[in-house]
């Protein structure tokens, strides 16, 4: 089969499945929103319970990190994350996630050469990229307001 270029491209047009790019879109704000209303509840909750706005924050944070973790561990949250997309890439749980995913999957290579050496794989390079880049964020902002 000889094609040129622009009839290869015309039948990868064809043969290519549609993207539901707006059911992606709502899947991801519906989802993202959520865990973002269930960690609002959150805070309510220990705000409730006599903890100032920073301690709740705090205890929101932990209980979201802990909550993404066992999602991760029990398969749950990334069922989630194929179903909903980008909206369980919601910071805090989203980064937990990328966190113990790893460690999971390199759990039968042992504690050092495979949970511990593998589990910031993913999350490394937000790590370093996101401080590089606050950085670098820091020293323009302070150059400007000099």
């Amino acid at each position: 089969m000889d094609m040129s270029p622009k009839e290869y491209q015309a039948y990868v047009k064809q043969k290519q499945k549609k993207s539901p790019l707006v059911k992606d879109m709502v899947l991801a704000f519906l989802v993202g929103g959520a865990i973002c209303v269930i960690g609002q509840l959150i805070m309510n909750g220990f705000g409730a319970l006599g903890l100032n706005k920073e301690d709740a924050g705090t205890a929101t944070s932990v209980s979201l990190v802990f909550l993404s973790a066992l999602f991760t561990g029990l398969n749950l949250y990334n069922s989630l994350g194929r179903f909903a997309g980008a909206g369980s890439l919601v910071p805090i749980t989203g980064f937990a996630n990328s966190v113990v995913s790893p460690a999971i999957d390199f759990k039968a290579e042992g504690i050092i050469t495979g949970m511990a050496t593998k589990m910031f794989i993913i999350a490394g390079p937000v790590i370093v990229f996101g401080t590089a880049a606050s950085v670098i964020y820091g020293i323009i902002y302070w150059l400007f307001t000099k």
